[in-house]
């Protein structure tokens, strides 16, 4: 038997025994038992000294297998869910057992097809392992843990690759796209720090809103100088024909005057120059003064040499035959002169319509341009009551990542973010009726350490709501008292809280809310969560709940909920590690990175119909008038942009779900929870330069044998034999 690993001896470990790991793996060399000498290819080296890493210790249980046990949370061993690690000195062609055997909680997507993250350094592109390739089972060997098991084969020995429990999103990512957004200088974006963590790392609140000084805007708008040219008709007589646009100052190319001659003086002087030779041969003189037609008649000096009249009738038959040719010629050229004088004419005449064509194109523009900014004047008008002066403002807060395990949160963020700072019509309205704050990354210092759910000091923040320490908790500290602060403002009316986290045993997206004695208040607050349904398809009604159980007594929705009026909405957002269903299926659809990202896929999070949702919105509230209402209400609709590439929520959610709760009697909604995805059926995975993987039938322990297979994501496997 191949030793557990090349320290675990020395270290103590214990097998089985998770409790000794303290730290990430680094460049840590795994040797077979007995061997002595250099390391070759074949002997991994895993490492997860990086930010957002997490690999504990590693086992080799024989020379195909290898035990992964994951880290736990800094100063908290309850949480072990999340792992990133890297895996480098591959030999092609190597086949590979990996067992994750200390997952802290039982229920897993891995059970309903989700399966690990994958790349490497010449794949860059994240892709999901085969279904088929991963196994989720209760181990006895593993003090009967559930243990995740997949197999892979290494296919390029010079990469490094990397294997991740779903989308990473690192704190340094998430810096560098808020430096992208700030560099653009837009008026409707503004990025304060609002705090520091435990580890120096900067707590970011983003402000997203139009410009408070709405009558700079707009004198700007109305004082922009628009250029509408005016149409010059003079030339239009009232029968409607045109006059002459004087052509004939108008010269054409071929018609070129040579040195300032008239066109006729070029052929002539050649007609003259073959009459003067002809003469010539004839003894004649042909002067410039004299009248063709006198040559013949007067004699010229050397005339005394001809022999006879008929000497001479000759040259002249020929002079004549010559001279009518010429006067045909010249008639000729006169005709085509005028032809080519009236098709210039008619050129000038289809060149003035052009112009004035470009020129009604033109104005066509500026009025257009003109008219949009018109509308923009009337909506600063109208429509912004929101941001006058003396008025109450609308806030919408939303935070995540609060447990830093949970990386979807992130890019549901980085989604709607990307929506509300769009040029898109439901994102102008949203930030003409509304303020919008955004903390979305509340622990940074968990995300960066590759926590699962900890901060650094071991603290799992979403309990911590009530009573938050300066020094212990001091990201959650600061929004806490941001948010009491607006609360106390009378001029501020905080409209919704929304806490986004992801579900790591669930799929689609669904909503936690609370439970109010009053229940008017109550049946109001499903609104929300009905217009989601409504909007987005991988957004599940059935799946959300209400309750005010004591365990989530911590939970920022629980105390904001307890801490505001009537007249707010306290949430929980939470959305799938793994994938959404659409209802009337039952084929589960990934969420892609990209997807959650640019907001390319059809399930976003904004939605496609808003004015039906507000009217659904007013219906049922009745809160506000019909302009004030509008914006306020499109965010319900909010969730589209980008949402999901990944998301879930791992350890809370168990206790959600077991937590007493109370549906909504409203009927549900088209999007409903759909029967699960069956164990090992296949999903489709972004288009990519496939890895080759291996897939065999076996048992924890055993060695391996078995079929090789190259699977290219988003087609169907095949299994060549070996």
């Amino acid at each position: 038997m191949a030793e557990r690993s090349q320290t675990a001896p020395e270290a103590g470990y214990d097998i089985g025994n998770d409790d000794a790991i303290g730290g990430n793996v680094s460049k840590y060399l795994v040797l077979p038992s007995g061997y002595c000498g250099q390391p070759k290819k074949g002997h991994l080296i895993f490492d997860a000294c990086f930010e957002s890493g997490n690999l504990g210790r590693v086992d080799q249980v024989s020379e195909f297998e290898y035990d992964l046990f994951i880290r736990p949370d800094t100063c908290n061993p309850r949480f072990r869910v999340w792992f990133n690690f890297t895996v480098e000195n591959v030999k092609e062609s190597q086949r590979v057992i990996f067992n994750i055997v200390n997952f802290s909680k039982t229920k897993s997507l891995y059970r309903d097809g989700m399966a690990p993250m994958v790349k490497s350094t010449s794949r860059p592109k994240w892709q999901r392992l085969p279904p088929k390739n991963v196994y989720y089972y209760r181990c006895p060997d593993h003090r009967k843990n559930y243990v995740m098991s997949f197999a892979f084969c290494f296919d390029r020995e010079e990469d490094i690759y990397q294997f991740a429990y779903c989308y990473p999103y690192t704190y340094t990512r998430f810096q560098h796209y808020l430096d992208g957004l700030q560099k653009r200088n837009m008026d409707y974006f503004f990025r304060e720090q609002l705090g520091q963590s435990v580890q120096q790392r900067q707590l970011d609140l983003l402000t997203i809103t139009s410009p408070e000084d709405k009558s700079d805007l707009e004198n700007s708008v109305m004082q922009k100088k628009i250029k509408i040219p005016k149409l010059s008709l003079n030339h239009i007589e009232e029968d409607g024909e045109v006059k002459d646009y004087g052509e004939e100052d108008l010269q054409l190319r071929h018609l070129k005057r040579p040195e300032g001659r008239k066109p006729s003086e070029v052929a002539h002087k050649s007609i003259e120059a073959v009459v003067a030779r002809l003469e010539k041969q004839n003894g004649l003189s042909l002067g410039h003064g004299t009248c063709p037609e006198e040559v013949f008649v007067e004699a010229s000096p050397g005339t005394e040499d001809m022999d006879s009249l008929e000497d001479a009738v000759v040259p002249r038959a020929l002079y004549e035959e010559l001279l009518r040719n010429y006067q045909q010629q010249q008639e000729e050229m006169r005709h085509l002169q005028q032809e080519l004088e009236r098709t210039r004419r008619q050129l000038v005449q289809q060149a003035k319509k052009l112009k004035e064509y470009g020129a009604l194109v033109s104005e066509m523009k500026e009025l257009r341009d003109l008219n949009r900014r018109l509308q923009d004047v009337l909506l600063l008008r109208l429509g912004s009551d929101n941001l006058r002066e003396g008025a109450e403002k609308k806030v919408v807060f939303i935070t995540g990542r609060v447990h830093p395990g949970e990386t979807p949160s992130s890019f549901v963020c980085q989604g709607i973010i990307d929506f509300l700072i769009s040029q898109h019509p439901i994102a102008h309205v949203l930030r003409e009726h509304l303020v919008f704050k955004i903390a979305p990354m509340l622990n940074p210092d968990g995300v960066y350490l590759g926590n699962y759910r900890c901060s650094l000091m071991g603290f799992d923040l979403n309990r911590h709501w009530l009573d938050p320490s300066p020094w212990a908790h001091p990201t959650l500290h600061g929004v806490k008292q941001l948010i009491i602060q607006m609360y106390n403002d009378p001029k501020t009316s905080l409209e919704f809280y929304i806490d986004i986290h992801a579900h790591s045993t669930m799929m689609n997206g669904f909503m936690y809310g609370n439970i109010f004695e009053d229940e008017e208040r109550f049946q109001r607050q499903a609104i929300f969560p009905k217009l989601l349904c409504q909007n987005a398809e991988d957004f599940s009604y059935s799946s959300t709940s209400f309750n005010r159980d004591a365990v989530k007594a911590g939970t920022g929705r629980r105390f904001l909920g307890g801490l505001l009026d009537h007249t707010s909405y306290c949430y929980t957002l939470e959305v799938s590690f793994y994938s959404y269903i659409i209802g009337g299926t039952t084929a589960a659809v990934p969420y892609t990175e990209e997807a959650c990202i640019l907001g390319g896929s059809p399930q976003a999070w904004a939605s496609p119909h808003p004015a039906e949702s507000i009217q659904v919105w007013q219906d049922l509230t009745g809160r506000y008038e019909a302009g004030k209402e509008r914006g306020k209400n499109v965010f319900g609709l909010l969730s589209a942009e980008p949402p999901g590439g990944e998301s879930g929520d791992p350890g809370a959610e168990a206790a959600e779900r077991e937590a007493p709760s109370l549906q909504v009697p409203i009927p549900a909604g088209p999007s409903q929870q759909p029967p699960q995805r069956q164990r090992g059926q296949e999903e489709l995975s972004e288009p990519q330069r496939p890895f080759k993987l291996f897939l065999r039938t076996w048992s924890p322990g055993r060695s391996c044998g078995g079929t090789s297979m190259h699977f290219p994501l988003g087609h169907e496997i095949i299994h060549p034999s070996l």
